[in-house]
């Protein structure tokens, strides 16, 4: 009989160690189309970055907009997105799409 193994939960914020793999991250969720998979990669990228509590103090909104506007249910403003973009060392960008 083998030994049991304790395993760590995955958590993509543990794999995100810089602004450009936060960008990769991101632009893969935004790709696949469904606005909840890119909240909950933005949730993800602040858990990486510093968290909510962090993340309130470099763009200075509420924690609790913050959940609110990242929640699966969220809608946030364009200007909340780009200041959490921003905290994050990210920028809004737009491009053509492939034909």
């Amino acid at each position: 009989m083998s030994a049991s193994k304790s395993f760590k939960p995955y958590r993509a914020s543990d794999y995100l160690q810089s602004p450009e793999e936060a960008a990769e991250y991101l632009n893969a969720a935004i790709e696949d189309g469904i606005p909840t998979v890119m909240l909950k990669a933005l949730r993800n990228v602040a858990d990486s970055t510093g968290g909510m509590s962090h993340l309130s103090r470099e763009t200075g909104l509420t924690r609790e907009s913050l959940y609110k506007a990242l929640s699966e249910d969220g809608n946030p403003r364009l200007s909340s997105l780009d200041a959490i973009l921003r905290a994050m060392g990210l920028q809004l960008n737009v491009q053509p799409r492939p034909r």
